[in-house]
């Protein structure tokens, strides 16, 4: 669980700091564009890699994969503090997204290779529980080192040195389900299942950036509603990263035939559309937070879906395709609202489109869910 937070720190950790960063950085060139993608490169390398990424956790083992890249991490993380130029931090900076991509990639994998049934979808659950809240953690952290100095949070990276020795020492080793040879005959070689991959992988691009609306676009939103004070928006953040938590609760609740897809997409749809609606700060708030006991749905269960399609020797690489489709669809998060925003005018009537258009998403997935329901309980009364 510590290891899945590394990326969420990547991820928030710099944002207060980046109008301090930008005035040290005045006399670079390009530096209005080029500061703000040192928070934002991270997500777009682990994107790009997570897939190579995974290719190595089946090859090498995950356990090894993972101490070595979270130790990695704290080495580029800090970086720069050390640093003076902006071009060097953002290659330091796509090498933590490197990282990240080994680290993710192994932490998901080893859940799905340590536990089964209801007790993996708890641990995919709370690895949602634990990202969401670690968020708020680490803006908080972030903002009151930045207070000192622009570098200051870059500190936060060292805690990789303390968490690698502590994943060696008590992280088992996975190792591949037994066979019984008497019984069971050799299987042959099965080709990757890339197929049953791509439609999931589709669906998790597309989640991401439902996921990642609220929390980067809020504090726009509520700037068009004519509320500006940092205490404001910090406290709208919490309750939205509180109503993610809550979904995650939600879902370890819930049975697997009470959470399909099309609902959870349609909650989420149901906040968009009132944020976008929304005249008054309660109404904005309430849109925000049934958004995000949807996401905090949705997330879990579409790595629960990815995981159930891979066997053992395929973990690896399905679950670095399924990190790189979540993290690809970060990165093009504030691009694809920014776009709606140049079309439509508005970043409310923007969201509202995106809540249109998961509202179709939802309708589209609707037949299927249903054909999935009337096939299982056939199997069920069978057994």
């Amino acid at each position: 669980m510590a290891g899945s937070c590394l990326p969420v720190l990547g991820a928030v950790l710099l944002a207060p700091v980046l109008p301090r960063m930008q005035d040290h950085f005045a006399d670079v060139p390009g530096s209005a564009a080029l500061v703000p993608v040192v928070l934002t490169i991270p997500a777009l390398a682990l994107a790009v890699l997570a897939p190579f990424a995974g290719v190595i956790v089946d090859k090498l083992g995950r356990k090894r994969l993972l101490i070595a890249a979270t130790a990695l991490y704290a080495v580029f993380g800090t970086a720069p503090l050390w640093l003076d130029s902006l071009h060097a931090i953002l290659i330091s900076r796509i090498l933590v997204g490197v990282a990240e991509a080994a680290i993710m990639t192994a932490c998901t994998t080893l859940i799905g290779d340590y536990y089964s049934g209801e007790l993996r979808d708890r641990y995919l659950a709370l690895q949602t529980m634990c990202a969401s809240a670690s968020a708020t953690l680490f803006f908080v952290l972030g903002g009151a080192l930045g207070a000192a100095n622009w570098r200051a949070p870059f500190w936060l990276y060292a805690v990789g040195l303390l968490i690698a020795p502590v994943m060696a020492r008590v992280l088992p080793t996975p190792t591949p389900p037994a066979r019984d040879d008497k019984t069971e005959p050799l299987a042959p070689a099965r080709a990757f299942p890339m197929r049953r991959m791509a439609g999931i992988c589709l669906l998790t691009l597309f989640g991401a950036v439902v996921f990642y609306t609220v929390p980067v676009e809020m504090a726009y939103l509520l700037d068009d509603l004519g509320t500006d004070s940092t205490g404001t928006i910090g406290a709208v953040t919490a309750v939205a990263s509180a109503a993610t938590v809550l979904g995650s609760i939600l879902f370890t609740r819930l049975a697997a035939h009470r959470r399909p897809l099309p609902i959870l997409f349609a909650l989420c749809a149901l906040g968009f559309l009132l944020m976008s609606l929304a005249d008054s700060l309660p109404l904005l708030i309430t849109g925000a937070v049934l958004n995000c006991i949807g996401t905090g749905m949705l997330l879990p269960s579409l790595v629960t879906r990815a995981m159930a399609r891979l066997d053992f020797a395929d973990r690896g690489r399905g679950m670095g395709l399924w990190t790189a489709a979540f993290f690809l669809g970060e990165f093009l998060c504030p691009l694809a609202l920014l776009a709606g925003k140049e079309a439509v005018g508005s970043l409310a009537a923007a969201v509202g489109i995106l809540g249109a258009a998961t509202a179709l998403l939802a309708a589209g997935l609707l037949p299927a869910a249903r054909r999935r329901s009337h096939t299982a309980v056939p199997a069920a009364e069978q057994r």
